[in-house]
């Protein structure tokens, strides 16, 4: 493991979430490192993308929706993609982690593999990759090193849709291959075009790597190499290492056919043939050789039995011995008894290995009748630790380890995992909180912020949380967005133009500290000009608030005269009271003696709770009234 603390991502936390601890690997189109999702506490391996790839917009469409579509990918076999994100210039994909080795390092520590081994590592490999097929996904660069070997022996495969995302790069554009030479079909070479029998192409080329050590074309340059697979057929691997069996020999030709329409329809056709072969392999095969060591047959010891004696009683010479009298022991008896005594020898050893059988497919089953299934089967039932899922209820089996089809000794364990159904997570109180305490609060819950809208609120204190939607205690998915209502404390009533006495006594009714100051003005007398503070200003109930008005000329009859002078050929009309009626009502009224009208609002009571000019003012016909609800 790669701990380089010189990297400049080791300590930083990334989208708030996730700390990187350490760097693990690092790639041609990625780094991966070892981080803690802060969120949930749990470790978690972060693919982070080269920055070359997060400054390509198409990349990062394409990697958001190719992360969605491996997220959507629930299989024993494959890395588990929890989240994908951004986070300024880190384009970052969040994975399980797999403490492990890959399988190339297994490779370059042993070189080669029995045939049975290397089946039984690439039976999970297709396993995986039929799943991803069925659902309509191709790998694209199948590998060893994308194959990960856990410490208790689980395979899993990673980078599902990685080289799908890099495709809509301009890195792409400009004549580059997606995948690995040593692992590419002809069409991928000569066309650029994968489908789901590119990748069996590939896992026949890592088979015939696994029980070689090595890959059928070697060449000075990758261009020679990709010319090699596009022109020349894959030899079989018996023709580098003869004791491989026909059988494996039949599944790599199978898998790398040149012709696309040759090769199995899919890794789970491929997975098919693979298992048959297993199945009618040796049971059990000797420990690998080293090179240097010759290797032996386990029955070469019993086929040669029969032979040797007989040979050896063919080649005595014929002599004409003295007849004697006495015991002349039968030499063809003898051969016969020597050779019954190694077939019962072979026959009980073969009836003492242990018999295998197949691991039934349990999932999706009710926990209990699973593992009553198993256990009239011949196995022994253990329950693992639950997992929340969303696709399959609580108490159906979401996983068996090992999985379903495997071949295991009769009478073995078999883990089943329960589904503990979607995980929900209750919205958290957060009312009184700050704004900033309450995204804290939401956040660590498992959810994510929503949009924060400010209210006006007498109640709550300004700038404290009112309530949230989805409210307090109810039950939502993880991740999912919870909106937060701050209280805006009070908002300044608009009382500009109202009488001095009204406005004056409504904000001392709502709790403010009043100060009136009047000034000339040309305005209509006593009438409010200005406010501070200013209307829908957010408040706090006990304020202080300055209204300037119009002085209170004790000649307001000359003032009204004066400005009937330029309208004396107007008719001048009483204005009615309309305090307390609706205000369309009002309105109606008003405009019915032909007054205009203007609306202005204190409130949402719908009533009209004040009237300038005031009831009984006499008006010229036209004049416009305000009203304040």
């Amino acid at each position: 493991m790669d701990t380089t603390t010189a990297d400049p991502l080791v300590g930083r936390l990334l989208d708030g979430r996730y700390r990187i601890e350490s760097r693990i690997a690092r790639g041609g189109m990625a780094t991966v490192y070892l981080a803690l999702d802060v969120r949930l506490d749990r470790t978690v391996a972060l693919k982070v993308m080269h920055r070359s790839l997060a400054e390509d917009p198409a990349f990062v469409r394409r990697f958001i929706g190719e992360a969605k579509s491996v997220a959507s990918l629930s299989h024993p076999n494959v890395v588990h993609v929890f989240d994908q994100g951004t986070d300024n210039d880190v384009v970052y994909l969040s994975m399980e982690y797999v403490p492990g080795k890959t399988l190339r390092d297994i490779l370059r520590e042993r070189g080669r593999l029995p045939a049975r081994e290397a089946l039984e590592i690439m039976i999970p490999v297709l396993a995986a990759l039929g799943a991803a097929h069925q659902a309509g996904m191709v790998h694209r660069d199948v590998k060893p090193e994308n194959v990960l070997m856990t410490d208790d022996g689980r395979v899993k495969v990673v980078d599902f849709g990685l080289a799908r995302a890099i495709e809509a790069t301009n890195q792409t554009r400009t004549g580059v291959m997606i995948g690995t030479i040593g692992y590419m079909a002809p069409e991928q070479v000569t066309l650029g075009a994968t489908d789901v029998r590119s990748d069996v192409y590939a896992a026949g080329i890592m088979l015939f790597e696994l029980v070689t050590g090595q890959q059928p074309y070697d060449g000075q340059t990758p261009m020679s190499v990709a010319y090699r697979h596009v022109h020349d057929t894959v030899p079989a691997p018996s023709s580098l290492v003869p004791e491989v069996p026909p059988l494996i020999d039949t599944l790599v030709t199978h898998a790398t056919a040149r012709e696309p329409a040759d090769r199995p329809a899919d890794a789970t056709a491929m997975l098919v043939a693979a298992v048959d072969a297993h199945r009618m392999l040796p049971r059990l095969t000797n420990p690998p050789m080293s090179h240097s060591q010759p290797h032996t047959r386990t029955f070469s010891a019993a086929h040669s039995a029969p032979q040797a004696a007989p040979a050896h009683t063919l080649i005595q010479p014929r002599e004409e011995a003295p007849k004697r009298r006495g015991f002349r022991p039968n030499w063809f008896l003898v051969v016969l008894a020597a050779v019954m005594v190694v077939a019962v020898g072979l026959t009980g050893w073969f009836f003492a290995q242990p018999e295998l059988v197949r691991v039934p497919d349990l999932v999706g089953k009710n926990l209990e009748l699973a593992r009553k299934s198993a256990v009239a089967a011949g196995f022994k039932v253990q329950e693992g630790k639950g997992l929340n899922d969303e696709k399959v209820e609580a108490g159906l089996v979401l996983s068996s380890d090992p999985p379903a089809n495997t071949e295991v000794k009769k009478g073995a364990t078999i883990t089943l995992v329960p589904s503990l159904g979607p995980k929900r997570i209750i919205v958290p109180n957060t009312g009184g909180m700050s704004g900033d305490e309450a995204r804290s609060a939401i956040a660590a819950a498992g959810l994510t912020v929503g949009v924060v809208k400010r209210l006006a609120n007498q109640v709550v204190e300004r700038g404290k949380v009112i309530r949230t939607s989805p409210q307090v205690g109810e039950k939502v998915r993880e991740g999912s967005k919870v909106d937060i209502f701050v209280s805006a404390g009070m908002v300044m009533p608009d009382v500009n133009g109202m009488p001095k006495d009204e406005a004056a006594g409504y904000l001392g009714q709502q709790g403010f500290q009043v100060q009136v100051n009047e000034v000339d003005d040309d305005a209509e007398p006593c009438t409010v000009i200005a406010q501070t503070p200013k209307a829908k200003a957010e408040v706090d109930k006990g304020a202080q608030v300055a209204i300037t008005v119009a002085r209170c000329q004790t000649d307001f009859f000359d003032w009204f005269r004066g400005d009937n002078e330029a309208r004396d050929d107007q008719q001048n009309s009483l204005v009615p009271s309309v305090i307390g009626k609706n205000v369309r009502d009002a309105k109606a009224d008003l405009e019915a003696q032909g007054f205009k009208v203007r609306v202005q609002k204190l409130g949402n009571a719908g009533v009209v709770q004040f009237q300038r000019p005031l009831p009984g003012s006499e008006r010229p016909t036209g004049s416009t009234v305000i009203l304040w609800q």
